[in-house]
């Protein structure tokens, strides 16, 4: 993985992923604490997106970008 993103890529990957990331804890606490069983999924998928976007801006790699798209940031 060649890094195709710049500091302020990185760095907004890092705190939409470190957002996304608290959003799918919440809705687990959420589902945990008794709430309806597919706020499950949702949270999963919060979670596992947010890691996602945060591996991304710690190595300098965007994923849209090396399929070829163009990112504003």
């Amino acid at each position: 993985m060649q890094c195709n993103i710049d500091r302020r890529g990185r760095t907004a990957r890092i705190v939409v992923g470190a957002i996304v990331e608290l959003i799918g804890l919440g809705l687990f606490m959420l589902w945990y604490l008794g709430g309806p069983e597919w706020v499950l999924w949702p949270a999963i998928g919060c979670v596992l997106g947010g890691n996602f976007a945060m591996f991304e801006g710690a190595v300098g790699w965007c994923a849209v970008r090396a399929m070829g798209f163009r990112t504003p940031l």
